[in-house]
């Protein structure tokens, strides 16, 4: 994949997956606090999964939000480092 592609398509879309991410985390933040209906833990590993961990990662840091779950506090890094070196891959070769 040549840089101009990388930079033309897939960033674009890392960027606004991230984003997404980082704004269901913030929202289902805020619906615990206030004890309403929550996002579907579900939802938020495939937002992280579909290229939003660095989004996902930020919200439980900012948040403290699902700190203590070992699907979130383990799989949300290895999901991240996993993309990065996905995306160093497609950028060397």
């Amino acid at each position: 994949m040549t840089p101009y592609i990388f930079t033309e398509t897939l960033l674009p879309l890392i960027y606004f997956m991230s984003l997404l991410s980082f704004i269901i985390w913030a929202y289902d933040k805020h619906r615990a606090v206030y004890h309403k209906w929550r996002i579907p833990e579900f939802l938020l590993a495939i937002v992280t999964v579909l290229g939003g961990a660095f989004g996902s990662l930020c919200g439980m840091v900012i948040f403290n939000h699902k700190c203590r779950k070992p699907l979130f506090y383990i799989g949300v890094p290895a999901i991240l480092f996993i993309q990065i070196a996905i995306y160093v891959y497609l950028l060397t070769r």
